[in-house]
């Protein structure tokens, strides 16, 4: 997941200067029907066209993809992303820029916690589960569960 401004010398630009379409979503680990989804979501674009109507992805058309994509994989819904952009885009609230993504930092504090928690637990079963004996050929042994 790549969150950059400027354009890989090795992508090839289309005649406007911008990546074409396959060229930006393979940039950006996504698909081109995510691509469209975002902006028709209103996420990122609009998206300037070539003059056959093809799209052509810049450098700011891509670091607004891969924000988008950073924070979807965060957990973010179409929804809450709609709003931090239009946040980001705009001449409005300074604070509401700023508690927008300390609030979702929070949150995902709290996720990252509740993980580690889980993964502390499933790092004990794993040593636990290795450490029993295989299963005897006594009657019921192999039925009764080793908690």
């Amino acid at each position: 997941m790549k969150v950059t401004r400027r354009l890989p010398t090795d992508d090839r630009p289309d005649a406007a200067g911008g990546l074409a379409p396959a060229d930006a979503a393979a940039h950006c680990g996504v698909s081109l029907d995510t691509l469209r989804y975002y902006e028709r979501e209103g996420l990122i674009g609009p998206v300037a066209r070539t003059s056959g109507g093809r799209r052509s992805y810049d450098e700011n058309d891509l670091f607004w993809v891969g924000l988008v994509t950073c924070l979807r994989s965060a957990g973010l819904g179409i929804a809450d992303l709609r709003e931090f952009t239009t946040l980001l885009r705009s001449e409005g609230d300074p604070g509401a820029r700023v508690d927008f993504p300390a609030h979702h930092r929070a949150v995902l504090q709290q996720r990252a916690a509740s993980i580690a928690t889980a993964r502390g637990v499933l790092d004990e079963k794993i040593a636990h589960y290795s450490a029993v004996p295989p299963p005897t050929d006594r009657p019921g042994e192999a039925d009764r569960p080793v908690v």
